[in-house]
C-alpha cells in the first residue's frame, strides 16, 4: 500500500486553550456538546513519556481513543488510515502537540497511531477512550493490534 499525506476521515484534531489567571491554569479537554453525539468516554488515564520514547503505533477494531497532549513536553504523532473501506485509505497525518501547543486527538477505529516525545522532559497525556481496556473486569481480549515489531510499518519518527 502507497501512503501520502493527506486528511483522515473521522481523525479529529482540535486546539485547546489554556484559560490562564493569577491561580495557574485550566484546559477543558472536552465537552460533550462539542463531541460526536456517539462518542461516550467509558474510561480515563494519564501517561507519562519519557523524552525519545515512542508509544505505538498500533489500532483498535472496535475502539475510539481520545487524546489530550498538553504538556509539559512536546509529542510527534503519526496517524496513518488502513482502513480497507475508508475514502481516505493511505493517507497519512504527523504533527507536533504538547505544551506549546495543546491538542485533542480523536482517533477512530482502523486508524493506526502513536506518538514519541520529542521533548526534554517526561511529557503527559491523557486518554479517554470509548471501551474499556480488556473489557469489564479486564477479562476479555485487549482490542489492539500492534504494529512496533512491523518490518513493513511506515510508522518511523526521526
Amino acid at each position: 500500500m502507497t501512503f501520502t499525506n493527506g486528511p483522515i476521515d473521522g481523525l479529529v484534531v482540535k486546539e485547546l486553550v489554556p484559560h490562564a489567571d493569577p491561580r495557574g491554569w485550566l484546559i477543558e479537554v472536552f465537552r460533550k456538546d462539542e463531541l460526536e453525539a456517539d462518542f461516550f468516554p467509558e474510561m480515563g488515564y494519564v501517561s507519562g513519556t519519557k523524552p525519545g520514547v515512542t508509544r505505538g503505533p498500533h489500532e483498535h477494531v472496535e475502539q475510539t481513543d481520545l487524546f489530550c497532549f498538553i504538556g509539559p513536553s512536546r509529542f510527534k504523532v503519526v496517524c496513518w488510515d488502513s482502513r480497507k473501506h475508508s475514502r481516505t485509505r493511505g493517507h497519512t497525518v504527523t504533527f507536533e502537540a504538547g505544551e506549546e501547543r495543546p491538542l485533542l486527538v480523536l482517533v477512530p477505529p482502523g486508524v493506526v497511531h502513536g506518538y514519541k516525545n520529542i521533548g526534554t522532559v517526561e511529557g503527559w497525556v491523557l486518554n479517554f477512550p470509548n471501551r474499556l481496556y480488556a473489557g469489564r473486569g479486564k477479562r476479555e481480549k485487549v482490542d489492539e493490534i500492534r504494529h512496533e515489531h512491523d518490518p513493513a510499518s511506515i510508522y518511523v519518527i526521526d
